[in-house]
């Protein structure tokens, strides 16, 4: 039996498990290895801090949403070889490949900012890209009466780039419906000289930034944090006193991808931005956040990037050569407080534009521009995510970036 070795079963692992199992004929098995059974609605961490999802709204098995063909397996991965086209499993077993897709997305790792986990860890310090986070800081908001709230990104690159964004509007909007805006002062440092990567994004979200008071810190790069104080200290001696600290703390690759030695410098696999084949092993191909890509971390970039991948595989298992299809498409909803959103759409080369999405003149949805349309499509997406995306259905959206519905 030939198999298909898909390393995580998160959104982009399942969604291509459930994709190869419907192409492949049954000369072929389709393994997935995760180290457990919970697959987690990332996108829902940033709406359990705030009450609109429940912590079980976010929480799903894996083997619920597997095809029944799909072999998971829920072990640990010890090391890969891909010269040898194994993977030693944490229980001993080692798996045979003819083909690896790596789908080990990211991890955080606040330990790597001194102080961080330190005193406060969890009670007025918090990150929300973790379960066990996003639920400590919903407490601490119940119990918050006012201060100085401090949003801070580590480093670059993070999961989802929006999110930070979306909490401080968030938050914004939360504070000003309790009451307690006007006993509160929001600061947003960055390690970034604005509030967003793309540059026109950027200077229309800051000034939605600083309509709202919410204070940008730019090229704030964080050395250590003192939760004793209250104090997180930049480098150059900058310092933000805070009453409670959200920080989106480093990321980096999975730590089996660096033992194995197929990582860079931050444990990320490189990749051909256009292909999606590993740049150093051609029997290996990846997707979602475990890349070195220079396109946003985010689950609908992993949408994108399998409805390319899963015909390079198919093109790779018949000896032909991949074909470079992807264009860095993003598309992200940008909650904007008050029941409205954003929608930006973008890629590589070209930066987020106004118009209307996905039909041309017609929307429903609006680009670069607030709306309620779009705030229900953010919430819609968590139905689309369980039912039709991670089944790998096909989704009525082109992988690549069209400009029909856009001006500049």
């Amino acid at each position: 039996m030939k198999r298909i070795l898909i390393l995580g079963a998160g959104t982009a692992g399942t969604m291509m498990a459930n994709k190869l199992v419907k192409r492949l004929d049954a000369s072929w098995t389709v393994t997935v290895v995760d180290r457990d059974d919970l697959h987690i609605y990332q996108p829902g961490l940033l709406f359990v801090p705030f009450g609109t999802y429940r912590p079980d709204e976010v929480v799903k098995a894996r083997t619920r949403l597997m095809d029944p063909r799909v072999d998971l397996r829920l072990v640990g991965i010890d090391r890969v070889d891909p010269a040898a086209k194994k993977v030693a499993l944490g229980d001993g077993e080692t798996l045979d490949y003819e083909l690896l897709i790596v789908a080990t997305g990211t991890r955080i790792l606040p330990e790597s900012t001194d102080g961080l986990t330190g005193p406060g860890w969890r009670s007025t310090t918090h990150d929300f890209y973790t379960l066990e986070g996003s639920i400590a800081l919903a407490a601490s908001l119940e119990n918050f009466r006012g201060g100085r709230v401090v949003i801070n990104i580590a480093e670059l690159p993070i999961k989802c780039p929006v999110a930070p964004l979306e909490f401080a509007f968030l938050l914004e909007s939360w504070l000003r419906q309790r009451g307690l805006r006007d006993k509160t002062e929001l600061v947003y440092a960055t390690p970034l000289d604005g509030a967003f990567t793309k540059p026109k994004a950027s200077a229309m979200l800051g000034d939605m930034m600083a309509g709202r008071g919410i204070k940008v810190v730019p090229e704030f790069t964080v050395e250590r944090v003192d939760g004793d104080r209250g104090v997180i200290s930049g480098y150059g001696g900058r310092e933000e006193d805070f009453t409670l600290l959200v920080t989106i703390p480093s990321h980096a690759g999975a730590a089996v991808i660096s033992d194995s030695g197929m990582g860079d410098y931050a444990g990320f696999l490189p990749t051909d931005k256009h292909t999606l084949q590993s740049r150093d092993h051609a029997d290996v191909f990846a997707l979602g956040d475990c890349t070195d890509l220079p396109a946003s971390k985010a689950g609908a970039v992993a949408h994108f990037q399998g409805e390319v991948l899963i015909e390079n595989v198919l093109r790779h298992l018949e000896g032909l050569e991949p074909l470079p299809e992807f264009d860095g498409h993003a598309n992200c909803f940008i909650e904007t407080g008050d029941g409205k959103a954003m929608l930006i759409d973008f890629n590589y080369e070209t930066e987020p534009l106004p118009g209307r999405f996905p039909l041309p003149g017609v929307g429903p949805f609006t680009l670069l521009e607030e709306s309620n349309v779009n705030h229900w499509g953010k919430l819609a997406f968590k139905w689309v995510y369980w039912n039709l995306l991670l089944k790998g259905e096909e989704l009525p959206l082109d992988h690549r970036m069209l400009m029909a519905g856009k001006w500049s």
